[in-house]
């Protein structure tokens, strides 16, 4: 690990000796480059770094304990030194966690999208309720969310809403949140006080910036066509609702959530990108399917990841076996607790895996 360490502090010397090369400035793409590379290893040097001086004043400490010195010397010596030695052996465990594989999705912003599966309008329902707590997750955390597109049901559910949340490492907390979840409640419309059980999918996407993945103009084909729904006249008179299809993948995204066609086509973009760039990704690592499997479920979209239990006031994520008494505070977006031991997992998984490598 130290030899690891000692390569990432040259690598970081030397991306700060580039950040201010009069070269790389001028070169806007290479400069984001290399100041994303730069934040992503700043935490561990500055971690080693601690570790090699703490490392320094237990031997400088040890070695004075050898020489001879009064009784209140050598007790402030011998706290000192377990102090150091505490210290020393937290930082350890911190460059280990900081030393794993990193997922280079981690820091970007992302495209949810939420849909009502079975259960007809109950599941509708719980996607909505999905929508809210993840809304509010995302407020707490201070980042920002955007509805991209909104299939409203007449209940007041979501056959499916897409959103888009920007801010500090959304990704690293949110990609734990792709697959089916399952909600047990008494729905409303039910006389007999039966409890039923419906779905919702959630899907998260790492937004993929234009600079990154280029979609030539040649490869999507852009259909332009009237949109249905509540909307007045003003619905039926223009054509603003907009289909890309991306040629080369078959994937296609409709938005006609805006009144503009203009800015339609500005939200499908942005939401066809990040599928694009997600169907990309994922093809590029099936063959580390069984490894991500043995990690936090296999991100499978059909996979069921969690159960929320009405009648029990219980949250349940099947993955990891967890089991929290706290339904209302999860729902009113306090998912710090399930997502904590969820990364907690996570590392400890590739942990393991590191070890068995070696």
């Amino acid at each position: 690990m130290f030899d690891r360490l000692e390569s990432v502090e040259g690598r970081y010397e030397e991306l700060n000796e580039l950040l201010s090369d009069p070269e790389v400035v001028s070169d806007t793409k290479r400069l984001m480059k290399l100041t994303k590379e730069e934040a992503a290893i700043r935490e561990t040097v500055a971690t080693y770094r601690r570790y090699k001086e703490v490392s320094q004043d237990i031997s400088d400490t040890e070695e004075m304990l050898g020489e001879k010195l009064d009784a209140e010397m050598a007790e402030m010596a011998k706290e000192e030194l377990n102090d150091l030695k505490k210290e020393k052996t937290e930082i350890e465990e911190k460059m280990k966690v900081l030393m794993l594989p990193k997922d280079e999705n981690d820091d970007r912003n992302i495209i949810m999208e939420i849909r009502g599966a079975a259960g007809g309008d109950e599941a509708q329902l719980f996607a909505g309720t999905l929508f809210n707590m993840y809304q509010k997750y995302a407020d707490a955390q201070g980042w920002k969310t955007e509805v991209l597109d909104a299939n409203i049901t007449g209940i007041g559910g979501y056959k499916e809403i897409t959103l888009m949340i920007t801010g500090d490492n959304v990704y690293s907390k949110l990609k734990y949140e792709n697959g089916a979840h399952r909600v047990q409640r008494v729905p409303a419309t039910e006389s007999q006080g039966r409890i039923h059980t419906s779905t919702a999918t959630v899907v998260v996407m790492p937004e993929a910036e234009e600079v990154e993945l280029d979609l030539p103009d040649k490869d999507i084909r852009t259909d332009i066509y009237h949109a249905s729904g509540a909307g007045g006249q003003h619905v039926n008179k223009t054509a603003s609702a907009v289909r890309l299809t991306h040629l080369p993948t078959g994937i296609a995204v409709a938005m006609q959530d805006e009144r503009s066609q203009i800015k339609n086509r500005e939200k499908a973009m942005k939401v066809l990108r990040a599928r694009v760039y997600d169907h990309i990704q994922q093809a590029a690592q099936s063959e580390y399917d069984a490894e991500r499997k043995s990690a936090v479920g296999t991100g499978d979209r059909s996979e069921r990841i969690r159960t929320y239990n009405f009648p029990q006031s219980r949250v349940t994520d099947h993955r990891i076996g967890l089991t929290i008494q706290k339904l209302d505070q999860i729902l009113s977006g306090k998912l710090d607790e399930i997502i904590d031991a969820l990364i907690l997992n996570d590392q400890t998984a590739k942990m393991e895996q590191l070890q068995h490598e070696e």
